[in-house]
């Protein structure tokens, strides 16, 4: 087995449980190997699993991913970091058994090109303008849907609907849905400007295209990146079909999680 260690700008006590990990994984004789691995151990938190996510994004299908957290238990994480020893014991255990996630598609194309960029989430993507009102128009499988004017819109995941999607009113998905949530953030509805004024939910054979003839100005962010600042002629949204697989040695159920990370204990 190959297992890379991943950490995100790693503070005094992550380097510690690195160090600890390291030494363990050695002892045991699993080979780490951060270019080509078969596992990635994630040290940190949720921030640093969805780097760790895009670092490796070309590489997500023939790797599992571990999350190892440093701090209080994330959305993420099944792992603790005093549990490095049961940790290391599961990866001798390994079965190649896991779990995965949808992921989202988001295709940029930008004016004056015919190819559209590429760019995958694994929560979230995000269109505002930098400044004004976002001017758009939305086509569900090309067919004009609305147009809409506010501050913004939120495309996420199932995974990802627990997040900003979930602030914004929209529901939590369980990541049995292969599918997309599209939410209004502040949209402009009064006599003269009218959207749906609520979160919608596509299939994975559907998408969503966003045209706008005032395109400058677009802040479009993917997890937790920013896109390149140029001059957008369209943005499409779909399920993805490449998927993100996590090992399966105590992989916590999506309504614990949720259940955990919202509610607390249930009397």
């Amino acid at each position: 087995m190959k297992v890379a260690i991943y950490s995100y700008y790693p503070q005094a006590t992550t380097k510690a449980v690195i160090e600890k990990l390291r030494t363990a994984l050695t002892r045991v004789g699993i080979e780490i190997d951060e270019g080509h691995p078969e596992i990635v151990l994630s040290v940190g938190g949720d921030g640093t699993l969805l780097s760790a996510f895009h670092h490796y994004r070309a590489q997500l299908a023939s790797i599992r991913f571990v999350g190892l957290h440093t701090g209080h238990l994330g959305f993420y994480t099944d792992w603790r970091d005093f549990e490095i020893d049961q940790l290391v014991a599961s990866l001798q255990r390994d079965n190649g058994e896991s779990v995965s996630y949808p992921l989202l598609d988001i295709d940029i194309t930008y004016k004056g090109e015919q190819e559209p960029h590429h760019f995958l989430a694994l929560n979230e993507a995000t269109v505002k303008k930098a400044v004004r009102t976002l001017v758009c128009d939305v086509y569900i499988k090309d067919q004009l849907f609305e147009r809409f004017r506010g501050d913004g819109l939120c495309f996420s995941t199932p995974t990802g609907s627990t997040g900003y999607n979930k602030s914004l009113g929209g529901a939590v998905l369980h990541p049995g849905i292969e599918a997309v949530q599209m939410a209004e953030i502040a949209s402009i509805n009064n006599r003269v400007f009218r959207t749906l004024g609520a979160p919608f939910i596509i299939g994975k054979d559907e998408w969503v295209t966003l045209k706008s003839e005032d395109a400058d100005n677009f802040a479009i962010t993917c997890d937790q990146f920013l896109t390149p600042e140029r001059l957008v002629k369209q943005i499409r949204f779909k399920v993805s079909d490449q998927r993100i697989y996590f090992a399966q040695y105590r992989h916590t159920a999506f309504w614990q999680r949720v259940r955990e990370s919202f509610i607390g204990d249930v009397e």
